[in-house]
């Protein structure tokens, strides 16, 4: 068996977040640890739900070659995810650049920097040559809805302004 790759322990945590308890609860300690799995090595995480008690584990594959952390976030290298598709990404740089605080520089520095780090992330999944995320960059419900309500957010143009716009706004935060 073989399993999604987490490129990253900060991607990891991004998908952990996005995909709460049974009972709705984001609310869990993880521990993590590399295991051997059928098809490779993995890492593990599992814990227990600070709201129901319930047991909850996932396991991901391992990137190929390490990613070596630059700057926060750091979600993956060069390859675009496995774990959350072109749609999720937007999602994540729209529910994040809604909550930018207003009365601390330094969390809103943090909390700009993830956007764009995630609009970064839905570039990748735009072929050398192309214009915007093609068909099989969605695969997600959340994804493809976050795409059929405005498909011309996906086009590479729109995108840099938007990666390049959160990443200015940050800087103004230094």
């Amino acid at each position: 068996m073989t399993f999604a790759v987490a490129r990253t322990r900060d991607e990891a945590h991004l998908y952990l977040d996005l995909h709460p308890c049974a009972c709705g609860s984001v609310d869990t300690t993880w521990e993590s640890g590399l295991v051997g799995a059928e098809g490779g090595p993995a890492n593990r995480y599992s814990g227990v739900c600070g709201e129901c008690g319930r047991g909850r584990e996932f396991v991901f594959g391992l990137p190929e070659r390490p990613v070596m952390p630059a700057g926060y976030p750091t979600f993956g290298g060069q390859e675009r995810s496995q774990l959350l598709d072109a749609g999720e990404w937007m999602w994540v740089a729209d529910l994040t650049a809604g909550n930018v605080p207003v009365d601390d520089e330094a969390e809103a520095r943090r909390t700009l920097s993830v956007a764009a780090a995630a609009v970064a992330e839905v570039v990748k999944f735009i072929p050398p040559g192309a214009e915007a995320v093609p068909d099989d960059g969605f695969w997600s419900p959340r994804g493809r809805e976050v795409r059929a309500a405005e498909p011309g957010r996906f086009r590479l143009d729109r995108l840099l302004i938007v990666r390049d716009s959160y990443r200015d706004l940050a800087a103004r935060h230094a």
